[in-house]
C-alpha cells in the first residue's frame, strides 16, 4: 500500500496575501516589529479576509493536486504561528513589546509580552480558518497550534517568571481552542512543539505532561499530533543555522511515543540514526523526507531509498511522509514539484 502523505503547516503564500511571514523579513527586532507585528492589523478588514480565504482555497488545491493525503490550511492568515493564537489569549501585550536575543543568539525580535495570566477568551480563532479549508479540500485536514513551551520561548514573560507554571496555564488555554476545533468536526489536530528538542530536560521535566494536557477531553476520533523540528534557518540555504541537537530525538523519544497518535520529526534536512525510529513503538511516526529550508530539489529515487531505509524499522502503516517542517521559505514552483516528488516516491510502496 502506498504511505499516506501530510504537510507540517505554512506553505508559500500568494503574493497578494496581506501578512508577512516572520520569516520573510530580516532578524533585526525593528524590521519584525515594523513589517510584521505592526502590518496584521491591516488584514483584519472584510477585504482581506476575502483574499485570505482565497489563498486558502489555492494553498489547499495545490497540496492535492500535489499527490497530499492530508493538507493544512497553510497558515496562510498568519504572521508567526506562534502570536498569531496568541493575539486571541488574555495576558499579552502586542503594544510595549520586549526585545529578546532567540534561539541561542540566532536572532534578535521584539516580542509580544505576557503581563497578565494567559487565559483563552471563549472564542476560538481557529474554527472559521478550519472550516474554510476543509470545504476548499472536501476531504480532512490538519490544523495546527503552537505548544505551550513553544509558545512560552517566543514571547517574553514579565508576569509568571516561572516557565512551568506558565506553560501550565497555556495548555489550558490551548485545550480550550482545541476543544473547539473538535467540537466543530475537526479530526486531526496538530500541536507544534520545535522547542522540545532545543530544551529537551524541561520537555521532559514539565513539557510532555502540558502537551497532554492540551489535548484533554478529546474523543478517540480526533487524531493528536505533535511536531517537533530543530529549527528554522535565517533564509533559504543558510548551511550553518544552529539548529538543536539532534541527539535530543533520542532524549525524548520514549517520553513522547505513546502520549499523542502522531509524532512529527524532521530528516530529510540530516539523516536520524537508524536506533531512533526503533525507540517509537505506540505512536504513527511522520518522517520529513524533503528539505524545507534549501532549493535543491529531491529526486524521486532519493526519497525512496531513504524510505526504504525508515521501512526497515517501521511498518507502513505506522510510517507518513512529509517535508521536514512548514514550506514557507520556498517559492510555490519549489514547494510543489518537492510535494509531487515526494507523494510520488510514498506511492512505490
Amino acid at each position: 500500500m502506498a504511505l499516506r502523505t501530510t504537510c507540517i503547516g505554512a506553505y508559500p503564500k500568494p503574493n497578494y496575501v496581506p501578512v508577512t511571514d516572520w520569516f520573510q523579513v530580516g532578524h533585526d527586532a525593528t524590521d519584525y516589529n515594523d513589517r510584521v507585528l505592526n502590518t496584521w492589523a491591516n488584514a483584519q478588514n472584510p477585504e482581506a479576509r476575502a483574499l485570505l480565504d482565497q489563498a486558502t482555497q489555492e494553498v489547499i488545491a495545490d497540496q492535492i493536486a500535489c499527490g497530499i493525503d492530508l493538507p493544512t490550511d497553510g497558515e496562510v492568515r498568519r504572521e508567526n504561528y506562534v502570536h498569531y493564537q496568541c493575539r486571541h489569549f488574555d495576558g499579552f501585550d502586542f503594544e510595549g513589546l520586549t526585545r529578546r536575543v532567540l534561539r541561542n543568539g540566532a536572532y534578535v525580535s521584539e516580542l509580544p509580552t505576557i503581563r497578565g495570566k494567559v487565559a483563552s477568551r471563549g472564542q476560538s480563532v481557529l474554527v472559521r480558518d478550519w472550516q474554510i479549508a476543509e470545504k476548499a479540500a472536501g476531504r480532512p485536514v490538519k490544523i495546527t497550534l503552537p505548544g505551550p513551551m513553544t509558545i512560552s520561548d517566543t514571547t517574553a514573560d514579565e508576569f509568571y517568571r516561572d516557565p512551568e507554571a506558565l506553560a501550565e496555564d497555556l495548555a489550558i488555554a490551548l485545550n480550550d481552542e482545541v476543544r473547539a476545533l473538535a467540537s466543530a468536526g475537526c479530526h486531526h489536530i496538530q500541536i507544534d512543539e520545535p522547542i522540545f528538542a532545543r530544551k529537551p530536560e524541561e520537555a521532559l521535566a514539565f513539557g510532555t505532561r502540558t502537551l497532554a494536557k492540551c489535548f484533554e477531553g478529546l474523543n478517540s476520533d480526533v487524531t493528536r499530533v505533535v511536531h517537533m523540528c530543530c529549527g528554522y534557518p535565517n533564509r533559504l540555504d543558510d548551511t550553518d543555522y544552529p539548529k538543536a541537537d539532534q541527539k535530543s530525538y533520542v532524549r525524548i523519544a520514549e517520553a513522547v511515543d505513546g502520549l499523542v497518535d502522531e509524532i512529527s520529526i524532521e530528516d530529510a534536512h540530516r539523516h536520524n540514526p537508524q536506533a531512533l525510529f526503533e525507540m517509537f513503538s505506540h505512536a504513527r511516526l511522520i518522517v520529513g523526507f524533503v528539505k524545507v529550508a534549501s532549493s535543491q530539489i529531491e529526486t524521486v529515487d532519493d526519497i525512496k531509498r531513504r524510505m526504504e531505509s525508515v521501512l526497515t524499522s517501521l511498518p507502513p502503516d505506522r510510517l507518513i511522509a512529509a517535508p521536514d517542517c512548514g514550506l514557507g521559505f520556498l517559492s510555490r514552483d519549489m514547494a510543489m514539484t518537492k510535494l509531487r516528488h515526494m507523494s510520488e516516491a510514498a506511492r512505490a510502496f
